[in-house]
């Protein structure tokens, strides 16, 4: 793997003499933020009121500055990668910029910081407010590809794959890379809104898979299989329960009084097959 430069980061600490660098110029000139302050504990009562997502990403911050110190202390890729893992899973992204980096440094075949430190550079339009360059947008992509293809069965490798994919307008590659998440993570949702946008888009000749995939894919899955709804494969509903259903909602299930009677019927049609292929 022969990488390139990261000269806007600087170098790792005890890094090993010839080092192969990195194949990419990071986000330029992004400076190392320190977290400085008093606080350093937060009660648990305090965490108690928070979502577990939001309680884990507190835990993370307080944890950044002692886990910074660990790796310029000790100058492992191992430090670098901790720090790098807790500054980006709790959003401190110039810090993640400079761990992974220098992690990379050390051994540039690490899939989670190339595919990470790859999707903050394709997305730093959205942090920055300014479009990155069609060279830059190209390591980017080769960043993320090549985290995928050093560790293909880690899930987020596939996500964060189906989302350059995406940008990129390979729907289909897409599509295929995030249905793979899905399968190595049943539990996984970051990919739901995308799938759906993604069937929609390749199946515009297909009335009924349009339909689900706008309307139904989100909760049910992108094939039917349930997701925060129930399995439409499954479903033991008859053509009529299914109809009505659809039309005036049930429970959580939103009402869509609006389609298009061929609409309807089409997509009628295609759980009809989907039921009887669950059976």
């Amino acid at each position: 793997l022969a990488l390139r430069g990261l000269d806007a980061l600087p170098p790792a600490p005890q890094a090993r003499p010839g080092t192969r660098t990195l194949a990419l110029t990071l986000l330029g000139g992004a400076a190392l933020l320190t977290v400085v302050g008093a606080v350093t504990f937060v009660p648990r009562w305090q965490l108690a009121s928070l979502t577990p997502n939001e309680a884990g990403n507190v835990q993370a911050v307080l944890k950044l500055p002692g886990l910074k110190a660990q790796a310029e202390r000790s100058g492992t890729k191992e430090a670098y990668l901790a720090w790098g893992k807790a500054a980006f899973d709790s959003n401190t992204f110039d810090q993640a910029v400079t761990a992974y980096g220098s992690a990379l440094k050390l051994d540039p075949r690490q899939p989670e910081a190339l595919r990470r430190l790859g999707i903050l550079l394709l997305t730093r339009g959205e942090q920055t407010g300014q479009a990155i360059s069609a060279e830059d947008a190209q390591r980017a992509a080769l960043l993320i590809r090549t985290g995928a293809q050093l560790a293909p069965q880690e899930p987020e490798s596939q996500l964060l794959l189906g989302f350059a994919l995406a940008r990129f307008g390979e729907d289909q590659a897409a599509l295929a890379a995030l249905e793979r998440y899905r399968t190595l993570d049943p539990k996984g949702r970051d990919a739901d809104d995308l799938i759906t946008a993604l069937r929609a888009r390749l199946n515009t000749s297909d009335p009924a898979l349009r339909v689900y995939a706008a309307s139904c894919a989100s909760c049910h899955g992108p094939g039917g299989g349930g997701g925060t709804g129930p399995s439409l494969r499954a479903s033991t509903l008859t053509r009529a329960a299914l109809a009505q259903v659809i039309t005036q909602g049930k429970g959580a299930m939103p009402a869509y009084p609006d389609l298009e009677a061929d609409e309807l019927d089409a997509l009628l049609t295609l759980l009809e097959g989907w039921q009887r292929e669950g059976q």
